[in-house]
């Protein structure tokens, strides 16, 4: 199965693989890559850099929003390969080192397996890898304060409770914000669509994700990139707001 890549904006491009998205920002003939989707990701994502006219050799670094593993799923395998810098959040790094783990466990999934969707996803969850040990031997902490010297300059900002040291991206030039799992739009286990939490398991601390909601509010935008489900078009502020209102 080939990935579906869009182009949202300019030099902006939104990949969905495997019930996850990674995001792409290119400038001249180097890359940024937010997130790497599934390790059953790894030839949709090699496919999605030559759909946008790079390589693997482009990427000037990988950044995630954190480290469950469908979405460093090949973060690793770039740094390995061809030397990619990976970034997190400085509360991440040890996270995606696997020296702890944040992540919804098998018991937690079979104790929702009632839930409608959630034993399709995880059957599709399990194919991809969602189980596969993939620690980023070398991950950094983001280098800077404010916008990093990367295409598309994105700026990090923390959004914990997804995990401990989650972070978006804001691309304030462009009016675009990368919500990785701080704010989705949908999600195989959800029967709600548009701006939304995840569900409650797959949170490690329910009560900051909601409260990073209002950080995301803050952010000036009118383009989200979601971790799940579509791009939402729309004031950023509005679809952080809409989603504490359902969480609550």
């Amino acid at each position: 199965m080939r990935a579906e890549v869009r182009q949202v904006a300019d030099g902006i491009h939104l990949v969905r693989g495997a019930d996850t998205n990674w995001v792409i920002l290119t400038e001249g003939d180097q890359l940024t890559l937010v997130d790497t989707g599934y390790p059953g990701d790894r030839e949709r994502l090699l496919a999605s850099l030559t759909a946008v006219g790079g390589a693997p050799e482009a990427v000037a670094a990988v950044l995630l929003t954190h480290a469950h593993t469908d979405h460093l799923g090949s973060a690793e395998y770039l740094r390995h390969v061809y030397g990619t810098p990976v970034y997190l959040h400085w509360a991440e790094v040890p996270h995606a080192r696997r020296e702890f783990r944040q992540q919804v466990t098998a018991r937690q999934v079979l104790r929702e397996s009632w839930r409608p969707g959630v034993l399709p996803w995880a059957v599709r969850a399990l194919r991809s890898g969602g189980t596969a040990e993939v620690p980023v031997a070398s991950p950094e902490a983001f280098p800077c304060c404010g916008a990093l010297d990367l295409p598309g300059r994105p700026v990090p900002v923390a959004t914990p409770g997804h995990t401990d040291g989650h972070a978006a991206f804001h691309l304030p030039g462009a009016g675009v914000v990368v919500s990785g799992d701080a704010l989705v739009t949908g999600h195989p286990t959800s029967r709600v669509r548009g701006p939304q939490l995840l569900p409650a398991m797959f949170h490690h601390e329910r009560d900051r994700a909601v409260a990073s909601l209002d950080v995301l509010a803050a952010l000036d935008g009118e383009l989200l990139l979601p971790g799940h489900g579509p791009a939402h078009r729309g004031p950023v502020r509005e679809a952080a707001l809409l989603a504490r209102e359902r969480a609550l």
